[in-house]
């Protein structure tokens, strides 16, 4: 017989999958483990007992397991000291103030400032993005028009559809404009100016969705009011069907002809159209009288220049004419449309980036950026591309790539359903019209879960839901990587609908990304770049997770408790139990009434007046009432909720010997020396601990068995406090 110690330190990467079973040559295999489940991986590599869920609100929502999500929960931080949780549902917004640490409903919202019901369906919650800057949290998807929820008081809030800026005048909207129509479709209006007016198409364009939407011939706006037919439309022009050119001196005389030539770019007109030009002032010895007015378009030169024939004739070949405008309603193939609407679609995606607003993909153009004006976010004309202009971005690689999120991070990261890109950012400039552009970089693709920031990475879930990875920037590449970072986890990994990322959590210096599964379990992944640990952990519950949000380093979460129990919950340290309230006791009996029905199984931690805590096991609600009458002392509060299972089962024990490793041969582990830390509550392989109060140090427990694959199992029998750091098994071969 031969004895081996095998020490077991640190559990550094969490659970990993069965399938590695046989890799007792890796470093990964020494510090992991089978199952880690409401455990959470300490930085020095030991694993404490997660914090319990205190209930605070119950959202009386039925179930309806058809439905993917029901309900979101967003962050909204204005100040230190004003934070706040929007909790979105099916044409719903509930808005939760959290201070300092208690949480108070202020605000439900069911209509927005037009007295409309909110857009929000539970059929796509779970595809909203969203950014929030000062007291505006914007909601983006491609159904419905951008919405905002305002922060107008510290206890109020309300909800009104996006719009853009406008001309003092009223008479330009600064909007996003796209061309959707035919290379060679020709607009048509019946007058320059005026309501009413009929637009036809030279093909089939117009439907019924077009009815409120602002087009623009040349620059000149006009807004759709019905639609006769799917060539004619008919519509309201907000001044004039006026085109000023942007070429200054676009006029080209020729000594001795009356033959101009005008620089129009991208005119769109086939010849012999009408116009009436303006503003145009004497250029090769023609007066300004004898080139302004009505005019005919003669020859097309190109699509950028054309003639027109002067009143008189040049003395001299020269370019001229100043700043010059046309007022014509000539068909043209220079018209287009709003970027943003029922007809093609709103922004799916939505970030903040180098003060500007950035939206990403409509249905019709999913693989556009569009950014605002630098500090002015309702600004979107793109104007002369100055520099603080709007930017419009289309990332042309050879594939639609439909844009799913935007990250702002070292630069603006633009994750998509095929693959990953970003918009560079350039070393003392800021990005502009001139140098924006969009760079392909990895091929996997997002899934509708949000990208979070993690230890300098963002975490996304690849296409197909089965891989999470890290979008990270390599000096030694000079590009983006996405590694997959659960490769050796991949069990956990089940199709995820909703992500945090806590920082400095739990009362604890490490940061977490919790993702909840639509199984309704956790699974949570601690990264620390800097000394090459990340791991992954489960988190379970007698119910079903829904949805999780971050406000710095507190973690809630939205948890079914059965179908018609949808509860927004804390983690909270204090707790060691889920579904969880300190209740007041009088005379040894709580009243539980508010929060659990009669005849519901729940577990008890009494609280005496002293502030010891003694667990009393599980009772039934029975008139509304816990009855702790038959024990002793009195008792002025309880915890009381469910017990939640804690599991740290290890690897198979395994150790090379002189004839080679233990892999396979039938081996039992004789004793276990565990290192604890205030500890009460602890199972090895079925062997309790006994204590009186919490324990912290090592501890030694003796085994029986032999297996071909020996573990270590601890678990808890009373829901209380747990860490353990590590331990040495004897192995017998």
């Amino acid at each position: 017989m031969q004895k081996v110690r095998v020490p077991i330190t640190n559990f550094q990467f969490g659970e990993i999958s069965d399938s590695t079973i046989m890799r007792t040559d890796s470093p990964i295999y020494q510090a992991s483990a089978q199952r880690v489940e409401n455990l959470l991986v300490r930085a020095e590599g030991g694993v404490v007992k997660r914090a319990g869920l205190r209930n605070l609100h119950d959202f009386s929502l039925t179930r309806d397991t058809t439905k993917r999500m029901q309900l979101r929960l967003l962050p909204f931080v204005f100040s230190d000291d004003e934070r706040y949780i929007i909790a979105i549902e099916d044409a719903k917004a509930t808005c939760f103030r959290i201070v300092n640490g208690t949480i108070s409903l202020v605000q439900t919202i069911t209509q927005d400032t037009n007295s409309d019901a909110l857009p929000f369906d539970e059929d796509y919650i779970h595809e909203y993005t969203y950014a929030q800057s000062g007291d505006v949290m914007f909601i983006c998807h491609p159904l419905f028009a951008p919405r905002m929820i305002i922060r107008t008081s510290l206890t109020a809030f309300e909800c009104t559809p996006f719009s853009f800026d406008e001309r003092s005048d009223g008479e330009k909207i600064y909007q996003p404009y796209s061309v959707f129509h035919p290379v060679n479709a020709n607009l048509d209006p019946s007058a320059t100016s005026g309501t009413g007016v009929t637009f036809t198409v030279s093909e089939p364009y117009w439907t019924s969705d077009h009815v409120g939407v602002t087009m623009r011939y040349g620059k000149s706006e006009f807004t759709i009011t019905s639609v006769t037919s799917s060539t004619v439309a008919v519509g309201d022009i907000v001044d004039v069907l006026r085109i000023r050119l942007e070429i200054l001196n676009p006029l080209r005389t020729r000594d001795g002809s009356a033959v101009i030539e005008v620089t129009h770019l991208n005119h769109g007109f086939d010849g012999g159209e009408s116009i009436t030009v303006e503003n145009a002032s004497a250029v090769g010895g023609i007066n300004a009288s004898q080139i302004n007015g009505a005019r005919t378009i003669g020859d097309i030169i190109d699509e950028n220049t054309y003639t027109i024939t002067a009143g008189s004739s040049a003395n001299l070949s020269e370019d001229g004419g100043g700043y010059v405008s046309l007022v014509t309603h000539a068909p043209t193939h220079n018209w287009d449309e709003q970027s943003f609407s029922a007809v093609r679609g709103y922004p799916a995606a939505i970030e903040f980036h180098e003060n500007r607003l950035c939206f990403g993909g409509t249905i019709q153009e999913p693989d556009a950026i569009w950014m605002s004006s630098s500090g002015s976010f309702f600004n979107f004309d793109v104007g002369d591309a100055d520099d603080s202009d709007s930017i419009n971005l289309v990332a042309a690689t050879g594939d639609v790539n439909e844009i799913r999120y935007l990250v702002s991070n070292r630069d603006l990261q633009v994750f998509t359903a095929s693959a990953e890109l970003y918009v560079p950012t350039f070393l003392n400039q800021a990005i502009t019209p001139a140098n924006a552009q969009i760079r392909k970089q990895t091929p996997f693709g997002c899934e509708f879960v949000e990208p979070k920031s993690i230890d300098g990475a963002t975490l996304f879930l690849q296409t197909g839901g089965r891989v999470v990875r890290e979008y990270l920037y390599t000096d030694t590449e000079d590009a983006y990587t996405s590694t997959a970072v659960s490769m050796i986890s991949s069990h956990l990994i089940d199709d995820f609908q909703d992500v945090a990322v806590v920082n400095g959590a739990f009362q604890k210096a490490e940061s977490y990304a919790v993702f909840v599964s639509s199984s309704g379990d956790c699974a949570v992944f601690g990264s620390n770049r800097a000394e090459r640990r990340a791991g992954w952990m489960r988190f379970t519950t007698q119910g079903d997770f829904h949805s999780v949000v971050a406000i710095d380093d507190r973690l809630f979460a939205a948890v079914w408790f059965d179908d018609t129990d949808l509860r927004l919950c804390e983690f909270d340290e204090d707790f060691q139990l889920d579904n969880a309230k300190s209740y007041t006791v009088t005379a040894n009996v709580a009243d539980v009434s508010a929060d659990f029905a009669n005849g519901t199984e729940v577990h008890v931690i009494a609280v005496d007046g002293d502030g010891n805590q003694d667990y009393r096991g599980t009772h039934t609600v029975t008139g509304g009432n816990i009855d702790l009458t038959q024990y002793n002392p009195t008792y002025v509060s309880a915890y009381i909720g469910y017990s939640y299972t804690v599991n740290i089962t290890t690897n198979p024990i395994d150790a090379n010997v002189a004839n080679g490793p233990a892999t396979g041969v039938p081996r039992g582990v004789a004793t276990i020396v565990a290192d604890m830390r205030n500890t009460r509550s602890a199972s090895f392989n079925d062997i309790k601990l006994i204590t009186e109060g919490a324990f912290s140090g090592k501890k030694e427990f003796r085994l029986l068995g032999y297996s071909r694959d020996p573990q270590i199992t601890v678990t808890q029998d009373e829901p209380l406090s747990f860490q353990l750091n590590g331990l040495i098994a004897e192995l017998i071969l």
